[in-house]
């Protein structure tokens, strides 16, 4: 896969913790509001990974509140770095506030990620409703946190059982993964692991957001259902 200029903004002013996932901490001089409010320009505030050159971060700002960005200042914020990248990521926050709508403004492509709980499923089905009236749709699962002995066990609902409740096309499934909390502790994405099942699912959406057609991971084996989605639901760029 060829190298992709990636920029990741974080979504969630005061809380932020991309920063923290990336061991990128203590790097950072500006973040998204001095940009906003004209204290740096946004070159300054982007801060390069230290194992991917190709990678940077824009960082939230942690000591104020989701107000102090708007969504057009999001919209100015993309289009000034749309000719210089491949992909702008913004990690939107929980909830349907303003954050959210920060996030969702500038959107081409949205991804909706979720857990196979009732109430995680119910709020997601929210969220694609308010892409769809902003007619940022349609948009794309990734089902996150799968445990398939849970799901055996009927403890929770299978991938089968979100996509009927959803109706929305599956773009990932990412398992449970005891090595995604090692990493992040770390300070380095979990992508980086060696054989872990959560870092070989998210190559996987890179790859399926790039064109490429990729065969579902046999998770959910002893429910049949991810056998049928390997055989019978490649993901399709068309």
């Amino acid at each position: 896969m060829n190298a992709k200029v990636v920029t990741i903004s974080d979504g969630d002013i005061g809380l932020r913790n991309l920063d923290v996932i990336l061991g990128l901490e203590n790097r950072i001089v500006y973040d998204i509001v001095d940009v906003v409010e004209g204290r740096c320009r946004i070159r300054q505030a982007m801060i390069r990974d230290k194992r991917l050159p190709e990678l940077f971060l824009i960082p939230a700002a942690q000591t104020r509140d989701k107000s102090a960005v708007s969504p057009s200042d999001m919209i100015r914020l993309c289009e000034e770095l749309r000719d210089e990248m491949d992909w702008i990521i913004i990690d939107s926050p929980a909830g349907i506030e303003r954050g959210f709508r920060n996030a969702l403004a500038p959107a081409d492509l949205v991804l909706v990620v979720t857990n196979p709980e009732v109430s995680s499923v119910r709020d997601a089905d929210r969220i694609i409703g308010l892409v769809e009236a902003e007619e940022k749709g349609p948009a794309q699962l990734i089902l996150n946190r799968v445990n398939p002995a849970l799901t055996k066990r009927g403890d929770m609902l299978s991938t089968e059982d979100v996509l009927e409740l959803l109706a929305i096309k599956l773009i990932g499934v990412v398992p449970e993964d005891e090595s995604v909390i090692v990493a992040s502790n770390r300070g380095q994405p979990v992508t980086f692991a060696n054989n872990s099942k959560a870092g070989q699912a998210f190559h996987n959406i890179a790859k399926r957001l790039l064109g490429e057609e990729v065969p579902f991971m046999n998770i959910e084996a002893n429910n049949g259902i991810m056998n049928k989605l390997a055989k019978m639901m490649k993901f399709r760029g068309d």
